[in-house]
């Protein structure tokens, strides 16, 4: 069913909210400051967002202990990569179109960093030296050369009242991710998915 009243210009779009303002557009800079420095070495999940050639899009978080991403000066970064599912979608994507957007969280804060730019898929020994997981060297990373670099704003954060654990659902209010798990591949007893999960987070952490 397709959604009715869509939006189809910018113009229209515009029409619905007021002119940014002016720090909203000055706070954008091309490089990755001390301050940005600091952010990234805190940060211990970055989410990033990947465009294949026909559109198609990918968000996949990357988790580490915090430094785990590491700036190396104004205008590079390196994300090293971790066990996963090994479905690659990002990695293909950036194949294609290196285009790549980041969002760093920290725990507790509400203000985020954004880093736009290009990526690139690399092997190179001196930089996998730089960012190993858990004392493990990462078989690849993602280097990333920073376009846009930008604080955003709390108010997504403090609306949803994301690090308010009395505002987080109980676990046993949701579908366990083995029941959900369960139910999207077709699996006919639960306990076996849990097994399997519980392995892939003890054995194949890092």
């Amino acid at each position: 069913m397709a959604f009715d009243h869509a939006i189809r210009s910018e113009s229209d779009l515009r029409a619905l909210f007021p002119e940014p303002t002016p720090n909203s557009l000055r706070k954008q800079i091309d490089r990755l400051d001390p301050y940005c420095h600091e952010l990234i070495a805190a940060t211990p999940i970055v989410f990033m967002a990947t465009s294949a050639p026909d559109g198609t899009c990918d968000v996949a978080p990357k988790g580490g202990p915090p430094g785990f991403v590491r700036a190396l000066d104004e205008q590079r970064l390196v994300i090293p990569e971790g066990k996963g599912n090994n479905r690659l979608d990002s990695l293909v994507n950036l194949l294609e179109n290196p285009h790549v957007g980041l969002l760093f969280v920290i725990p507790g804060r509400n203000e985020t960093l954004r880093v736009n730019g290009r990526a690139t898929i690399t092997t190179d020994p001196a930089v996998l030296d730089l960012v190993p997981l858990n004392g493990r060297i990462p078989n690849m990373a993602i280097g990333v050369e920073a376009d846009e670099v930008y604080t955003h704003c709390g108010k997504a954060f403090i609306r949803s009242e994301l690090w308010d654990p009395e505002t987080w659902p109980g676990r046993d209010d949701l579908p366990s991710p083995a029941e959900v798990l369960r139910a999207h591949v077709g699996a006919e007893r639960v306990e076996l998915v849990e097994a399997a999960l519980r392995e892939s987070y003890t054995e194949r952490l890092w």
